[in-house]
């Protein structure tokens, strides 16, 4: 049985990119649907089984950051967000709303593709490593990775929603505990070197960690900077199997 082609929506409210990407992106073995706004692509959403977002930070009504948080609350769908700006607060602002990566316009629909391949390969095709074989469930102050469903349960026993990337990474942290990791060692156990990551995605991410975990970011008590080093889960860490 064949393989069904990835699906990708295409959120953008100028026709001309929404054409060219479509054409191209169909071109190269991609279904492709697109929309110009929020509203649709809620509705794409609804009815279609979407493997990756190109969404637009800046669209009428609803932008492009408030949409991106939205989905990552409801979904694990992989976004690549593009923007006309390019500058390095935009960058940081996309990591935090949870988007994948990041192109600034204007782009050429080569590069597009070629981040789109690394990002379904990211989320899809982890490369084998210790967190292959990482327990079901890890407990560390009181809180529970669930490695399975990728579930953040709190001391309450809320369930703490993360994405893809946030999962990784603690996943990753909580598999070397009470040890300094360099922000290269971690991007190599969490994507791989050929991602080709974000200045600061992982100090982005170590924040958004921190926030979810309630560690206070000027004095951290459970994910530490080691200066000049990197980071460092400061927990015992319990498998649950």
């Amino acid at each position: 049985m064949d393989t069904p082609a990835d699906h990708v929506l295409v959120v953008d409210d100028d026709p001309e990119i929404r054409h060219l990407l479509r054409q191209y992106l169909e071109k190269n073995g991609y279904q492709v649907t697109a929309v110009g706004e929020g509203g649709g692509m809620w509705m794409v959403l609804e009815r279609s089984r979407i493997d990756l977002i190109v969404l637009d930070l800046m669209l009428p009504g609803v932008d492009g950051l408030e949409l991106c948080r939205d989905l990552r609350a409801r979904s694990k769908v992989p976004v690549i967000m593009l923007t006309a700006r390019g500058d390095e607060m935009d960058r940081v602002l996309g990591l935090e709303m949870g988007a994948d990566d990041y192109l600034a316009k204007p782009f050429s629909a080569r590069e597009l593709l070629a981040r789109i391949k690394v990002v379904l390969r990211r989320v899809r095709d982890l490369p084998v490593d210790p967190l292959a074989d990482s327990p079901e469930r890890l407990a560390f102050n009181d809180w529970t990775l669930d490695t399975r469903t990728q579930h953040l349960t709190s001391p309450d026993g809320l369930v703490v929603p993360l994405s893809q990337a946030e999962f990784r990474l603690l996943q990753t942290l909580l598999i070397h505990p009470n040890r300094a990791l360099t922000r290269d060692q971690l991007l190599d156990l969490t994507r791989g070197r050929d991602a080709r990551p974000f200045d600061r995605s992982i100090d982005v991410l170590i924040g958004r960690l921190r926030r979810h975990l309630g560690d206070d970011a000027r004095e951290p008590e459970l994910i530490k900077t080691v200066r000049g080093r990197g980071y460092m889960l400061a927990a015992r860490v319990t498998p649950v199997r």
